[in-house]
């Protein structure tokens, strides 16, 4: 079996929560992009990284049924655990930094992959909502708080690969806080945290605790 450790990423203020995120630390042991698909599958977290270049950072990223140029959560998480200033994807370089008890990418939202950004007029229409029928990625929300920046969001990824919802999701809070233009406190899932602030050029962060699982 593969050594790989399991994060928790964007973790509640008290430690809970966050979505788990495998990372295969020696991307070498399994260098075909196939066995690599096969793995994340086995593993079943929303998405596993494998690790090519610890020093330099170099990552790949599998959901359970595809491969991603970039996602938010396996970059929080990853920049943690690898302690280092940046990541490379096959998007582009991500930055990495670490504040305190709070790891941030930056990171650009044309990188993100396509979501629909649903709003709803309250929480609870937010936390009333049954999983859809797979096929559209949808990023539901709604405002907790507008004069504070706080949101309250579920995400539905909808590729009927047994994540029939994410817990926290990097990429989608990226393209809500280009759409919106502001910084946002996102509560997501069943109380996962995620923090973001638009940056010039494009450009946003994301930030959020991760916790060692295993």
């Amino acid at each position: 079996m593969t050594d790989y450790d399991v994060l928790r990423v964007f973790c509640g203020p008290d430690g809970g929560y966050g979505n788990e995120l495998g990372v295969v630390r020696e991307g070498s042991v399994m260098p075909d992009r196939a066995e690599r698909q096969e793995f994340a599958a086995k593993l079943g977290f929303s998405e596993t990284v494998f690790v090519d270049d610890p020093e330099r950072g170099v990552i790949d990223i599998y959901t359970p049924t595809l491969r991603l140029p970039f996602a938010g959560h396996p970059c929080v998480g990853v920049g943690w655990l690898l302690d280092v200033p940046e990541l490379v994807t096959p998007a582009g370089v991500v930055g990495v930094r670490l504040d305190g008890e709070f790891s941030w990418i930056e990171a650009r939202a044309a990188w993100a992959p396509p979501r629909t950004l649903e709003r709803y007029a309250s929480v609870a229409e937010v936390d009333a909502l049954a999983v859809p029928a797979p096929g559209e990625w949808i990023y539901a929300w709604a405002w907790q708080d507008e004069a504070g920046g706080r949101v309250r969001a579920r995400a539905f990824p909808g590729r009927d690969d047994g994540i029939d919802e994410d817990e926290a999701t990097g990429a989608a809070a990226i393209l809500l806080t280009q759409h919106l233009g502001r910084a946002l406190n996102i509560t997501q899932g069943n109380g996962s945290q995620l923090l973001t602030a638009p940056q010039p050029n494009d450009w946003v962060e994301v930030g959020g605790r991760v916790h060692l699982e295993r």
